[in-house]
Order: structure tokens, then sequence, then C-alpha cells
């Protein structure tokens, strides 16, 4: 494994523009659910079904009371190893910015800087209505004091949680990303399937990719580096090898 982590190592050193893409795979280490693998969320029927717009609105008795319970199981995890070791790439100068189809806020309280969230964030709901943003928590408090759907208080439209469910329209964050894609000769991919639209072209667009990933993807024969295994062991060991690589500190004068 250690070559294929120096060969990722020079790619980012060398690359003008690198940008990093992150799915379900690089939070798993800290408690959160994946979705695609053998035991993931998306192979229970009824997930895809309570976190999909046909029940927050057709049937939002039904999502308040197990949709956003779903939900919850992605708050309050801590970020482990691969997400620091991804933040502290950034510092580095190796990563412009962190494409993420994942929810849980973790890239953030890593300290990552640069993150795009595509499929939204479990920080804020918004109303449907005047677009007012409220904490996530305005949504929780209003669904345990019997309010379903929550009601916005300056217009009386729906509050919901600003995150991207079955049938939604993508955030704006992901236009940002395929402008990131456009700019970028190197995409890092942790923890990543590649199987979920659109999500899954955003690689296309890039000349080069690597990819660390317990199962297989798509992409895997077209990258010029797969590894499978954890991100929680494979960031942390790609981090030391920049750190001592020479060529680093000639790059960043």
């Amino acid at each position: 494994m250690i070559q294929d982590v120096q060969k990722i190592a020079q790619a980012l050193i060398q690359s003008r523009y690198p940008v990093a893409l992150t799915g379900a795979g690089i939070s798993t280490e800290s408690g959160v659910p994946d979705f695609r693998g053998q035991a993931g969320l998306w192979q229970d029927e009824d997930a895809v079904e309570l976190l999909s717009l046909t029940t927050l609105y057709g049937d939002p008795q039904r999502f308040y009371s197990k949709g956003l319970s779903l939900l919850q199981v992605f708050r309050g995890k801590s970020p482990n190893a691969a997400h620091r070791a991804l933040a502290r790439l950034e510092e580095l100068g190796l990563i412009r910015c962190v494409i993420t189809q994942n929810i849980d806020g973790l890239h953030q309280a890593a300290g990552s800087q640069n993150v795009l969230e595509i499929h939204g964030n479990l920080r804020t709901s918004s109303c449907v209505i005047c677009h007012a943003v409220f904490p996530f928590e305005f949504v929780e408090k209003a669904a345990s004091e019997g309010q379903i759907p929550p009601k916005c208080p300056k217009c009386g439209g729906t509050v919901r949680p600003d995150v991207v469910f079955f049938g939604d329209d993508m955030t704006s964050d992901f236009g940002r990303a395929v402008e990131e894609c456009s700019r970028a000769d190197f995409m890092l991919i942790i923890g990543s399937s590649l199987q979920v639209a659109p999500a899954a072209y955003l690689p296309g667009m890039v000349p080069r990719i690597a990819i660390i990933n317990l199962d297989e993807t798509p992409y895997d024969e077209s990258a010029e580096v797969v590894i499978h295994a954890k991100a929680g062991t494979v960031l942390p060991e790609l981090v030391r090898v920049v750190e001592q690589d020479p060529s680093l500190k000639r790059r960043q004068r």
C-alpha cells in the first residue's frame, strides 16, 4: 500500500488544482451509517421511501415520526482520523476544495475550510415559502411538540430540513462543485461508491483520479491509483508522506 500512497502524494504535490470527493465511507469510522454497502441504509426500501419528497410533503406525519429519526442518526458524531488528515491536506495547499456527498458536517468539524455539501446538511432547516433559515433543532422541537409539519413563524410556510431527499433538486453547492471539477486536474476520491447520480458524474470531468474506498467502484479501471482500505488508515499515512517530501516545501515557496 505504501507505494500507492506515495503515488497519490506525488500526484497531489504535482497537480495544479487538486480536489477531493468524499462519500459515506469516510464517515463510517465515526459511527455514521453507510449507504450502499451490504448493510447500507439504502438496502432498506423503507429508508428510501421515508427520506423522499413523497413522504416529506405527502405524509408528513410519517416523515416526522420515522424519517426524522433516520436523519438524527447522522448527528452528534465526531470527525475521525480521515477527516482530520483531509483537513491537513487542505491546510498544506494540496486540496483546493472538498466536495462531499455527506450531510454529517464532519469535514467542517475537522477543520476543512472549503467544503461543498452537494446533498445538503443537518445544521439548518428552511421555509419553503420565504426561505427563512432556522437551526435544524427548529424542526426537531416543532415535531416533538406536535406541530407537523413545522411552520415558519415569519410567514406560516412549511419548514423542512436542508437535506437533499429523493426527488429533490441538488443544492447550489453542486453547481459550484461542477465549476471546481472543470478547473481540477486531479481528484482524490475517498469513501464513495460512485454509484449515486449526479455526483457519480463528477470524476469523469477530471483528467486524473485516485480512489480510496473499501469496495470496488465503476471508476476503478480508469483511476491512476486504487486503494481498497479504510480511509482512516490511508489518509494519515498520506499526510505523513507528503509532509516528508522535499518537493512540497519547494511548491509552497
